[in-house]
């Protein structure tokens, strides 16, 4: 029964309704312990009745971190449905949940994907109700997995609803953000009387009854077991957790010395299996009736399915704590025989030892590598780290311990891997050793934002005596690393990276070559001739090569050289890759680049749906780079479209790093705003955010010199030409080494712009020539825009009139409203009257619908859609339901003429 609480079960209700009417929704419960979230999820069950399908899971504190744990109790009703899941997305789970081989560490990030699929069809039927109490125990891949889907819900007809502790009350803070919320307080006086009442009675003397009201400040978990027990709870200066746990430690101590034991057991085995914990309390010598008095004192219940269960998780808590070293350890070695060979047992029987044990060791090795496999890093660095404790000789110590560091690098938790490279470091002179810990060190500072400190790490470390592979690799890092930092050091590492001795074998030597050659000319620096992208993609298959997690690169490097055409073609072969092979991780990487190639192509709407889809699956998975710099991309598209609000909103948000270092979408995020302010006419200050952004430490990113053009129309328009001349210089340097005609076209539109005014015309008409067969409308557009201005001031209104209409009927084709404003200013005052604009029927849909819409216009049903762009099927069909009005169309049928 709840005391109140009207407000919290009105947020219930609504999240149930909204699962019965086909709509999914999220709410996560915080609070201190004790403050009912529990309860509230009781209720939640009981008010979902026969008419919604409930799972439901909870998160469990203990020793060793077992990944997937979580998601596979909370999955188990939906494992037979697995099939029903696209290729990849099934495999992950079946990998995660030891039911298959694991495919690789994307698998983390795809099993977010693929418990999305799997709650959606498991709510095909009926609504689902999914429940996870304890949120801040769960494992961490179980965890970022949930999130994933959480965060992606939308017309399956799922409620899941999370309870957490508050961060500090037992629990670390959860990545929860951007999740809606209800904060449990206290009950209200008059429903904490009542429910001190219908607990304690008349038993109470009136002080205590009042003391006690006073210092559980309206916690009913507080109210319910401390009148119990023999607590001083006024007194001492207790936590209120603490006392609750004392009060607990006194109701298992009145228990016979058998029933204690079986506790023990139960809290220790994490799964709550019955068979397990009654077979590993025979070892003790403890039979199945010692359950009968823990039941009878309602400590602990069994359900239909042979689950057992704590009545809150402090009592588990308590009872793991109060077991002196001794008995916990014969518990976990009688658990751990009691399992059947796997990791558990492994885990358990490592928990056990108090001694080295190299046998132990080695399979907890076995367990860390499975671990990693599954993508589940810090499950593998907790293994690894055991495994090194374990291992009698020194160097099989220290080896385990570096592992440990990498495993716990690529989970994020950057403190421990640096704690544990300085352990390792301590126990070794080995020069290999130390390169790869100071690779660790770095990739610390990278993510921390300390790019000049990574640069020089992993400088220093691949300068060192080791193999040219692992040196290529490191060097890889430090250029993505020398990029924030500025030219030289990405000139200095790209000179050692095409000065390594890689021979033709090796799967890094394609990309080692190609890299330096692209990218140095950019720099001003020489280099080899660049080959062709296809040429070095080609090699580095036949080489081995991880497609596309070693390829992506490449894409980059067209750009930074203006092979935009390149990059459009490779990123968008390696987002098909990706997709076909569920590799998520790099998924945001590569539609960022394609993205960007696809906005230089003018095609603005394409690059939209492209950048929205990275930008949501980056902020789904937790990558904080890439959600910056799509966020930024986004801003960009927002400026040439004239959303104001959208692109301020959007470039915030990228420049938000998170620390005192600057944001991976800094410098695309200062040219959005620079665009907003350029298309709006505020001339003055877009050319003070160009010429700080082409100038700065920045200046050699893809952003920044393709911003130039736009510094030389800002500073010219503003009367400050000489402003933008540095800037010019350097990117005529960049437009030579390019090579291409759209490059030149942009230099001669400059030059134009600059140069002296009798001079112009020439400039502009061999630009417009340029453009012609280059595939980019927006940027030919707007050199058709200043050669009509051009020829407007020089009263030549007829000569004017041409170009100006085709500027606007470009500009209002791309959906460019300032520009297409200003287009029809300057055509109007020719003394034409400008044509007016009609909106497509595609301008209205979102870019999510367009993509849907484009997919079933291919003829894909709604789970071929679904499996491409990582939703539900449902969700697919909620999208086109809602897409059909704004095209005008009444059936899917119709959709293949319209596109």
């Amino acid at each position: 029964m709840l005391y109140g609480r009207e407000r919290e079960r009105a947020a219930v209700d609504a999240l149930l309704d909204g699962a019965r009417a086909g709509r999914s929704g999220v709410l996560v419960l915080r609070g201190e312990p004790g403050i009912g979230k529990t309860a509230l999820l009781e209720y939640a069950v009981a008010a979902a009745g026969d008419g919604v399908r409930v799972i439901r899971a909870t998160g469990v504190e203990y020793e060793a971190e077992l990944p997937f744990a979580g998601l596979s109790l909370l999955l188990a009703p939906g494992i037979d449905r697995l099939d029903a899941l696209p290729g990849p997305q099934r495999r992950s789970l079946e990998g995660a949940f030891g039911l298959g081989e694991p495919s690789g560490g994307a698998d983390r990030l795809l099993a977010g994907l693929a418990t999305l699929g799997l709650l959606a069809e498991l709510a095909s039927e009926q609504p689902l109700l999914c429940v996870v109490d304890d949120v801040q125990w769960l494992d961490r891949p179980s965890l970022d997995a949930l999130l994933i889907a959480a965060r992606r819900l939308q017309a399956e007809g799922v409620a899941l609803l999370l309870a957490a502790r508050d961060a500090g009350a037992g629990a670390d803070v959860l990545p929860l953000a951007g999740l809606p919320e209800l904060r449990l307080a206290g009950l209200a006086e008059a429903d904490a009387v009542r429910l001190l009442a219908d607990r304690a009675g008349g038993a109470l003397a009136e002080p205590v009854r009042r003391r006690l009201l006073a210092e559980a400040a309206g916690n009913p978990l507080a109210l319910v077991e401390l009148p119990c027990s023999e607590v001083d709870f006024g007194s001492g200066g207790l936590a209120l957790t603490s006392r609750l746990q004392i009060a607990f430690h006194g109701q298992v101590t009145g228990l016979p010395a058998a029933t204690q034991t079986l506790l023990l057991v139960a809290a220790a085995e994490e799964n709550g299996e019955l068979d397990v914990v009654l077979a590993a309390a025979a070892a003790l010598g403890v039979d199945t009736g010692a359950l009968a008095p823990a039941e009878r004192a309602e400590l602990i219940a069994v359900g239909a399915d042979r689950r057992l269960a704590f009545r809150h998780p402090l009592l588990r808590a308590a009872v793991l704590q109060r077991a002196p070293l001794q008995q916990r350890l014969a518990v976990h070695r009688a658990i751990g025989e009691a399992l059947e060979d796997g990791d558990r047992r492994t885990w358990h029987l490592a928990l056990a030892a108090t001694a080295p044990d190299a046998e132990l060791a080695d399979a907890l090795e076995r367990t860390a590598l499975r671990a990693e496999a599954r993508g589940a890093h810090g499950g593998a660095a907790a293994a690894y780290e055991r495994a090194a404790g374990l291992t009698p000789d020194r160097d099989g110590a220290t080896r385990r311990l570096v592992l440990a560091a990498e495993a716990a690098t690529e989970e994020g938790k950057l403190e421990q891997a640096e704690a544990l490279a300085d352990r390792a470091g301590a126990r070794t002179d080995s020069v290999f050793a130390h390169a790869l810990l100071d690779q660790v060190r770095a990739v610390a500072h990278f993510w921390r934002g300390a790019y000049p400190a990574a640069y020089r790490l992993l400088l220093d470390a691949a300068a060192t005596d080791i193999e040219p592979a692992h040196a290529a690799r490191m060097l890889l890092q430090a250029f993505h690393a020398a990029w924030y930092v500025g030219e030289e050091p990405v000139a200095t590492v790209l000179d050692r990276l095409a000065a390594l001795p890689l021979g033709p074998e090796e799967p890094l030597a394609p990309l080692a070559r190609h890299l330096p050659a692209a990218v140095l000319p950019a720099l001003g620096r020489p280099a080899a001739p660049v080959p062709d992208v296809r040429v070095t993609v080609e090699a580095a298959r036949r080489a081995g090569a991880e497609s596309p997690v070693d390829l992506v690169q490449l894409c980059g490097a067209a750009l930074v050289l203006g092979r935009d055409h390149e990059t459009l073609e490779l990123a968008a072969e390696l987002v098909a890759e990706a997709r076909a092979k569920g590799t998520v991780g790099v998924l945001s990487t590569l539609q960022f680049f394609l993205a960007e190639a696809e906005l230089f192509h003018g095609r603005h709407r394409d690059a939209e749906v492209t950048a929205a889809e990275g930008y949501a699956l980056a902020r789904d998975t937790g990558q904080h780079q890439w959600t910056s710099q799509l966020a930024s991309i986004l801003a960009c598209l927002a400026a040439l479209g004239g959303a104001d609000e959208r692109c301020a909103e959007l470039a915030a948000e990228a420049l938000a790093s998170g620390s005192s270092a600057p944001a991976a979408g800094e410098p695309w995020a200062r040219w959005a705003l620079a665009l907003l302010d350029l298309g709006r006419g505020r001339v003055a200050t877009a050319a003070d955010r160009l010429h700080a952004l082409t100038t700065g430490p920045y200046q050699h990113h893809v952003g920044a010199t393709r911003a130039v053009p736009d510094l030389v129309e800002a500073a010219v328009r503003l009367g400050e030409p000489q402003r933008a001349s540095e800037a010019y210089e350097r990117f005529a340097r960049w437009a030579g080494a390019a090579g291409t005609p759209w490059a030149e076209a942009l230099r001669l539109r400059c030059q134009a712009l600059l140069g002296l005014d009798e001079l112009a015309e020439a400039a502009y008409l061999a630009a417009l020539d340029l453009h012609e067969g280059s595939h980019r409308p927006f940027e030919q557009a707007r050199t058709a825009l200043l050669y009509g201005e051009w020829l407007r001031r020089e009263r030549r209104r007829t000569d004017a009139r041409s170009h100006l209409g085709a500027a606007l009927e470009t500009f209002e084709r791309l959906g460019a409203k300032p520009w297409a404003h200003r287009a029809r200013g300057e055509l109007t005052a020719t003394g034409t009257a400008a044509p007016t604009a009609e909106a497509g029927a595609l301008t209205a849909l979102t870019p999510q619908e367009l993509q849907i819409a484009r997919l079933a216009a291919q003829g894909l049903t709604n789970r071929d859609i679904a499996a491409q762009l990582f939703l539900s099927p449902r969700t697919v069909g909620h999208h086109l339901y809602k897409a059909y009005p704004k095209l005008g169309i009444a059936s899917r049928t119709e959709l293949t003429a319209l596109f």
